[in-house]
């Protein structure tokens, strides 16, 4: 796990409340790049719980301006689709005097692409409200979900304490034959340590919230290098 000082980037890092998986992004990251997490209110799963969330970001933001951020990341997957990543990276700048910002949802499609995906097996632990409006905004970004699997989460809790062998065994269950990527939403989640096995287990590249948040970042800072360990996007140090 990347400990470090911001040697190379401080990057403020916004995370829901109730939220108990902020270290994911900093364990990945390489020597150097420090995730300084500040909290938004969050305690319920629901699209309206992830609006809701949204009301803080300019005080979030503005807080970890003090710390002179490089940029912000804002990590919320459900609550930027609902509110789009081209609000959040305006308030944050009009918060911070400019300061650069990425969100996850963009993240997540940028990574997507990236990988040449367009079939799609998502996993995820969101209730039926919040799945069946990421299944639909994927479609509008020309991503069609194959297949979609994972329990019905009512709290960033329980969405936090499912063990990382327990995605792979939800990745076991859903019919990935018509996909060419696996999509585990929700930066909430302990999925960092369970990209290798998804990947080896369906022969498909994984995508995770924080992996692609953080590959976002990276890119975003002109830092390309391999980071081996948590699958085939992050493995690439391709510009």
């Amino acid at each position: 796990m990347s400990i470090g000082f911001g040697t190379r980037a401080r990057v403020g890092h916004i995370y829901p409340s109730g939220g108990i998986c902020d270290y994911e992004i900093q364990m990945m990251a390489p020597d150097g790049i420090h995730f300084l997490t500040t909290r938004l209110p969050f305690s319920r799963t629901g699209l309206d719980d992830d609006r809701a969330m949204t009301a803080g970001i300019e005080q979030a933001a503005a807080l970890l301006s003090h710390a002179e951020a490089d940029m912000i990341a804002f990590n919320c997957t459900a609550a930027s689709m609902l509110v789009g990543a081209d609000e959040v990276r305006a308030r944050v700048g009009a918060a911070t005097g400019g300061i650069p910002c990425v969100s996850t949802i963009e993240a997540v499609i940028q990574a997507l692409g990236y990988i040449g995906a367009t079939r799609i097996a998502l996993l995820d632990p969101y209730p039926t409200e919040v799945e069946e409006a990421e299944i639909a905004y994927l479609a509008g970004q020309g991503f069609e979900v194959v297949d979609h699997a994972g329990p019905a989460c009512s709290t960033p809790i329980e969405q936090g304490i499912i063990p990382p062998e327990e995605w792979i065994a939800i990745a076991s269950r859903v019919d990935a034959s018509a996909a060419d990527a696996v999509l585990v939403s929700c930066a909430g989640t302990q999925t960092a340590r369970a990209i290798s096995g998804i990947e080896e287990l369906t022969g498909l590249p994984v995508v995770t919230s924080n992996q692609a948040l953080l590959w976002l970042v990276l890119r975003t800072l002109r830092i390309h290098e391999p980071l081996p360990n948590y699958g085939r996007l992050l493995s690439s140090a391709r510009p």
